[in-house]
């Protein structure tokens, strides 16, 4: 079994291996040695758009079209026991009514935790 190494006492936040530099006058950082990031060009601007755009359109038509196949698989009539009545309705009605509650709560909280954030 070996002794651990003895080391000298230092300052927090000092390594004491180190040995300390001799006192020079604090400098201004240079400025004209920082990189700069090279300025967006409009162009850029409007292709980075563009992209987006795209992308959610492509999306959009990506929905759609599922939502197209879901309405065509279940036509089937089911019933709804709701709280004050029974209902016959189509099985692609109650799923998109349940569907649309529950977007509406996603909102309602997003918005409540936005309006939160700003009012920090």
């Amino acid at each position: 079994m070996t002794t651990p190494e003895h080391r000298p006492v230092s300052p927090p936040g000092t390594d004491p291996t180190i040995a300390a530099p001799a006192a020079t006058p604090p400098t201004a950082p240079p400025t004209a040695a920082r990189p700069t990031a090279p300025a967006e060009t409009p162009r850029q601007r409007r292709t980075g758009r563009t992209i987006g755009r795209t992308l959610a359109l492509v999306l959009l038509l990506f929905v759609t079209v599922v939502l197209v196949l879901f309405v065509m698989f279940n036509t089937q009539t089911v019933q709804i026991s709701l709280v004050f009545a029974d209902v016959r309705a189509p099985l692609v009605v109650a799923l998109l009514i349940a569907a649309g509650l529950g977007g509406l709560l996603v909102a309602l909280a997003g918005a409540a935790l936005s309006a939160r954030r700003r009012n920090r």
